[in-house]
């Protein structure tokens, strides 16, 4: 089955509060592991009750973000979406974990100091 999936981002990074983003990726994923369909959405301010909002709207089952405060943790949770949060790094590290189920709470993908090429 297909998952949609809904990640607050900061330029080419997980922004690091869910609340703060202003910047979200939406996509498909579907059961291979592929992404089939992407597409950004750039909100006119940071709003946690938009982010909110908009996955309901896109009937979204998964969100990956960084910190997020309890009061939306539980809303979205309540609406049975799953949340990937405390995920700190590059997105070119979290969509291939993402796509094949390997990506974990509080997950930090940057690399460590002496592994920079």
């Amino acid at each position: 089955m297909d998952r949609r999936v809904l990640i607050t981002i900061a330029k080419d990074e997980i922004a690091p509060r869910f609340d703060m983003a202003t910047e979200a990726l939406l996509m498909t994923i579907t059961e291979s592991g592929d992404i089939m369909r992407r597409k950004s959405f750039l909100l006119a301010r940071a709003s946690g009750d938009e982010l909110c909002d908009l996955a309901l709207s896109r009937d979204i089952g998964t969100i990956v973000c960084g910190a997020i405060e309890d009061e939306y943790y539980h809303y979205l949770r309540l609406k049975r979406i799953e949340i990937i949060d405390f995920v700190a790094g590059p997105l070119d590290e979290v969509l291939p974990r993402l796509t094949v189920n390997t990506l974990h709470e509080g997950d930090i993908l940057y690399p460590r100091f002496g592994e920079l090429a």
